[in-house]
């Protein structure tokens, strides 16, 4: 797994070990910053299930303003560091380690708004996909700037609901046995 672009472009990054942690593919995540590019520059880009972090530092090497890895799993967490720290990044960046409903509160109590959110919990966890979307479009709504994008990664087999709350699906691409959905919040 590497940086596909950017400040960083070419170097390498870490997963943990074992199958709990599924990190996008290096196509796969091509393909987001590709969509995603005219919007990056600047950008405060929230990756939920962070994992290894590649989502949120392939942002920060693209030039979001700041990244902000939510991520429970301590084994994770240590990788997100690692990673961090052999890139010399060192600012830009909060890790929220708690899981995405509890770093989601935290971020509405502190008043705070991301331009874009990124989630791929592991997909086994069917159920959490329909929490954190139906969080971000409901109870922490707040925290969606006015022209947020939220993408969520998932099974190509596993279609995703169209509306979350204020959340609308727009657009779908598939490649491989994956999924990319994105959503927007309509206007209240």
């Amino acid at each position: 797994m590497r940086v596909i672009a950017g400040k960083y472009r070419s170097r390498v990054l870490h997963a943990p070990r074992g199958t709990d942690t599924r990190p996008t593919s290096d196509r796969l995540r091509e393909t987001l910053f590709n969509v995603l590019a005219p919007r990056i520059e600047g950008a405060v880009f929230l990756d939920l299930y962070a994992g290894s972090g590649a989502v949120g530092i392939e942002a920060l090497s693209r030039g979001a303003r700041e990244a902000i890895f939510v991520e429970q799993a301590e084994a994770a967490l240590r990788v997100i560091r690692s990673n961090l720290g052999a890139l010399g990044i060192q600012g830009n960046y909060a890790l929220e380690p708690r899981s995405v409903s509890a770093g989601l509160r935290r971020l509405a109590e502190a008043g705070r708004q991301g331009d874009l959110f990124f989630l791929d919990p592991p997909y086994a966890w069917v159920d959490e996909y329909a929490v954190a979307l139906n969080l971000l479009g409901g109870e922490f709504s707040g925290v969606l700037a006015p022209d947020a994008m939220v993408v969520a990664e998932h099974e190509k087999r596993r279609e995703l609901d169209k509306l979350y709350g204020r959340l609308i699906r727009y657009r779908v691409l598939k490649q491989g046995d994956a999924a990319l959905s994105f959503y927007r919040p309509q206007p209240e």
